[in-house]
C-alpha cells in the first residue's frame, strides 16, 4: 500500500468507514471496519492525520488515535466534505 497521509474516518453505531490518501491525493485507502478493529488497524499504521466530524464519540476516538501517535483533527458537523456549505 502507498503511504497514507490523511484518512477521514466516518463512525457511526457499529461499522467505521474510512478513506485514505496519499501525498497526491490519490485514494490508497477505503474500508469498512467494525468498532472492535478500529484500534487494531490504527496501531499498525504508521502515524498520519485523522479526519473526523466532531460528536460525542469522536473525541473519545480522537483521544484513542492520539495515544497511537496520529494527529487527529475533528471537524464541525456543518461542514460538508466538499467545504461549499450545502448539505
Amino acid at each position: 500500500m502507498d503511504k497514507i497521509t490523511r484518512i477521514g474516518m466516518d463512525t457511526s453505531k457499529h461499522i467505521f468507514q474510512l478513506h485514505g490518501v496519499d501525498e497526491r491525493e490519490r485514494v490508497v485507502l477505503r474500508r469498512k471496519l467494525r468498532r472492535r478493529e478500529v484500534l487494531e488497524f490504527f496501531r499498525c499504521l504508521p502515524p498520519t492525520v485523522v479526519g473526523i466530524e466532531a460528536c460525542g464519540a469522536s473525541h473519545y476516538w480522537g483521544r484513542e488515535l492520539g495515544r497511537l501517535g496520529h494527529e487527529v483533527k475533528l471537524m464541525a458537523p456543518q461542514l460538508d466534505c466538499f467545504g461549499c456549505g450545502s448539505q
